[in-house]
Parts: structure tokens; sequence; C-alpha cells
């Protein structure tokens, strides 16, 4: 099974089991997440790198590879997405390298799909 695949029923599996038993409050924040990373002024793409940019500056691995899934397919190439990895490294420091080699790691297993 690809990490893709792994990662994308679990985070599914687990968001059913959160909504199926979530208040009013988490549901509005789940559905806040979902409408802010639509076409708008930025494009999908736009708002997808910003999310993986954060998500490696705040270190969160769950993100970052919900993040490469959603690059990936916008089409974002691999000059963009080291671009990417570069403006987090300069905002977030040496402390963003572990997250960086399992973001590398990641981004080539989704190229092999």
């Amino acid at each position: 099974m690809s990490l893709r695949k792994e990662f994308d029923d679990k985070r599914e599996r687990l968001t059913l089991l959160t909504l199926d038993n979530a208040n009013l409050d988490i549901k509005r924040f789940f559905a806040l997440d979902s409408s802010a990373y639509r076409e708008g002024a930025l494009s999908v793409q736009t708002k997808e790198l910003l999310g993986l940019v954060a998500s490696l500056v705040l270190r969160c691995d769950d993100c970052i590879f919900y993040h490469l899934g959603r690059c990936k397919d916008e089409g974002l190439e691999d000059a963009e997405f080291l671009e990417a990895l570069n403006i987090a490294l300069v905002v977030g420091g040496s402390i963003v390298i572990p997250h960086l080699r399992r973001a590398m790691e990641y981004w080539l297993d989704l190229n092999k799909a």
C-alpha cells in the first residue's frame, strides 16, 4: 500500500469518527477549514502551498502529508515543491528539517503513483 493510500484511509476513518461524535462547534471548524481552501482570489494550488508551508513551520506531519497530497492533485511541479520547502526552512529554521525530510519521502512516494 502506498504511503498516500495508507494516510488517506486513516485520515478519512478518523475524520468520520470525529464528525460522528462532534458537537456543533467542532463541525463548524471542520467546515471552515474546508471552505478556506476553495478557489477564490487565490488559486487552490496557492492555498495548498500556503497550507504546506504553514504546516512545515508548525511541524505537523499529518497536515504536511495532507497538503502534499492536495498539492500533487493540483498539479504542483517538483521545482515548486522545492521552493515551498525552502520558504518553510527559511521561516521556520533548522527545527523544520526532520519534517522536511519526511515531506521529501512522501513527495517522492506521491510521484511514483
